[in-house]
């Protein structure tokens, strides 16, 4: 591949204090980038100083930022819950159960109807600027249907989970031990080969501590790196147990203690927010500045599904995050690139500096900060990823 200068960037977001002009999120004015033969970074800089390239594209004075890492998503499914929606908006309270409605579609569908549904979501996500993605099970709950759906996620990321643990299936609601059992054993053994991490829905109406950590600990012997859902709906052991044990991400932390805070600000555990949740579900956002006050690492991602959060857009998370979790933008951005990338222990994307991989998105805009003061306008104008 020819190397290739990107020229006649208004404000460049390298997301690296050390690559920038004082920031501390890593901007340079009038700002230029070479992407390398092999799709990485080569070199970031004002525009007059330049090296040579085979190719060259001219930015036209736009504003170019880290492609964004989406850390949490649910894509495999089938069927709809509008109605679900529209309930909620009408007053009745989210609850983890509803997962079942869509476990039965998903069941029903085929490979081929799976299949077109993911990658049309993927579509949108890489639309709106998205170049990394995590993929979860969760909506099969059998050997067969969990093995599957990560066998279809594997062939668009290498950010897969398996997460057998989401909720208790009708034919185990009177076996909770047994489906553990399931799912450590034979289930596990089956998903293992597709995934990368293995996660649980430590929450009231799924699984408890005991389970949570029955299920991280089996995952962690079949080689699989921790993550967790917790805190969702409620206070709860999910956060504690997910810094113990050395998640590399616990998501959702709505509800958090004091020694919830504590653990995560004196661990390596990411604390990865997703706004679109409370958007749509009508409950309390996270309280991100007492994160970030309290030094915590945040990420932010759409945990895009069919249930509580059926968004696939990055930015619209980013303008949720300042509007309603008085994040600043720069924060925001920061957690939705860098931020997410740390969630997924990744050092070759979210930043735009040498070395790493060249994911970039140009917005139709002079400054980052557009992405939360014009929320709901498609700003993405083009996505590169790996220098293309």
């Amino acid at each position: 591949m020819p190397t290739t200068l990107l020229d006649g960037i208004g404000l460049l977001v390298t997301g690296s204090p050390e690559h920038g002009e004082g920031s501390a999120l890593g901007e340079i004015a009038r700002a230029a980038l070479v992407v390398d033969g092999d799709g990485l970074v080569a070199w970031v800089g004002p525009s007059g100083r330049a090296p040579a390239a085979d190719t060259q594209v001219d930015a036209g004075g736009r504003c170019v930022v880290p492609g964004f890492v989406d850390s949490h998503s649910h894509l495999v499914f089938a069927g709809d819950r509008a109605s679900e929606f529209e309930a909620r908006m009408a007053g009745r309270r989210y609850e983890a159960g509803g997962i079942r409605s869509t476990v039965a579609a998903t069941r029903a569908a085929s490979d081929e109807e799976l299949a077109a549904n993911l990658v049309r979501l993927l579509a949108e996500m890489r639309r709106q600027g998205t170049t990394t993605v995590e993929i979860k099970s969760g909506y099969g709950l059998t050997v067969h249907d969990e093995a599957r759906a990560l066998a279809l996620a594997r062939q668009y990321t290498d950010e897969t989970t398996f997460l057998g643990a989401h909720v208790v299936p009708a034919e185990f609601v009177d076996d909770p031990d047994g489906y553990v059992d399931l799912v450590t054993g034979e289930m596990l053994e089956a998903c293992a080969p597709h995934a990368r991490w293995v996660d649980v829905f430590c929450e009231k109406g799924a699984f408890g501590a005991a389970a949570a950590r029955a299920v991280l600990t089996a995952g962690s012997a079949k080689g699989l790196q921790a993550r967790v859902h917790a805190n969702q709906l409620g206070p709860g052991p999910g956060v504690l147990l997910a810094c113990e044990v050395g998640a590399a991400s616990v998501d959702h932390c709505t509800y958090l203690s004091a020694a919830d805070i504590d653990a995560l600000s004196s661990s390596g555990t990411v604390a990865t927010l997703l706004p679109g949740v409370e958007f749509s579900t009508r409950s309390p956002y996270p309280d991100a500045r007492r994160l970030i006050e309290a030094g915590v690492t945040v990420a932010l991602a759409s945990d895009c599904n069919p249930g509580s959060c059926f968004t696939t857009s990055m930015p619209f998370c980013i303008a949720l995050a300042v509007r309603e979790m008085r994040m600043t933008p720069a924060e925001a951005l920061w957690s939705a690139t860098a931020g997410g990338a740390a969630a997924l222990r990744r050092t070759d994307v979210g930043r735009l500096v040498p070395g790493v991989r060249a994911d970039l998105a140009v917005l139709d805009a002079p400054s980052y900060i557009h992405l939360a003061y014009r929320p709901g306008v498609p700003l993405v104008t083009s996505v590169w990823r790996a220098g293309r």
